[in-house]
């Protein structure tokens, strides 16, 4: 049976630090259930670390994508040429957000809820390998003028589906993110790419290449089969308890 990676657990002045808050205004969340524009309340803890409450970190950074303070409908954006690309950090500043780690959070942990990158560049070495995304003001623009002041985007669409990938192929075949989420049990792209971050996925550290002359999906990071197949390997195999 496949095993499912388990989840990031933060405490307040993690999920303060990342939302450009308090931790005293985390718990008042908390404490009082304050809902988002969804009708959504603020989960409960899931856990303790010494006297410290633990929350699910995915589902705290659901809460606040559906969070859109009035703040945000207030934000006048810079005067930019529409072409002037973006980085994560800058693209969530330029939409208004104070926490500078926003649109990681929404890439990362909510496929389908915000663009795709105009741009990828692969950076770093072939043992340390990161990449680069980069968004077109015009296209930052065009996803402010549908998100409503508060909850979710109009016309936001659900994360498509992973595909149908059988491990009986080519060991040599190089596959990208999404084929790689669904060989390994994954129920999306998003918990997928959590996963990856967190540091779960330790063989797919290394990439075996990129793609080439594929539109959109050019520079994306791609993995053998062989390598993707051994990665569940190591994930399906119980630990030895010490």
């Amino acid at each position: 049976m496949t095993s499912h990676p388990e989840p990031r657990l933060a405490d307040a002045a993690e999920i303060a630090a990342e939302q450009g808050l308090t931790s005293a205004r985390i718990s008042q969340f908390c404490t009082e259930r304050t809902k988002n524009a969804a009708g959504t309340a603020f989960p409960e803890p899931v856990g303790k670390r010494g006297r410290a409450r633990l929350w699910d970190h995915a589902e705290v950074s659901r809460w606040f994508a559906h969070r859109a303070p009035a703040r945000l409908t207030e934000h006048v954006p810079p005067s930019l040429d529409p072409q002037t690309l973006l980085n994560a950090a800058d693209a969530s500043r330029y939409l208004g957000y104070k926490n500078p780690n926003q649109v990681t959070t929404f890439v990362r942990d909510h496929p389908g809820y915000f663009p795709e990158p105009d741009v990828v560049e692969e950076k770093g070495t072939a043992n340390n390998p990161y990449r680069r995304q980069l968004w077109k003001v015009e296209t930052l623009k065009a996803w402010m003028a549908t998100r409503p002041g508060r909850g979710r985007r109009a016309g936001a669409k659900e994360a498509p589906p992973l595909p149908e990938v059988s491990a009986d192929g080519d060991p040599d075949e190089l596959l990208g993110a999404s084929q790689a989420a669904a060989l390994l049990g994954f129920k999306s792209l998003g918990s997928f790419s959590s996963s990856l971050s967190q540091g779960n996925l330790p063989l797919l550290h290394t990439t075996d290449g990129v793609a080439e002359n594929a539109g959109r999906q050019n520079g994306r990071r791609r993995w053998t089969r062989r390598r993707i197949l051994e990665q569940a390997a190591q994930r399906t195999t119980p630990r030895t308890k010490k």
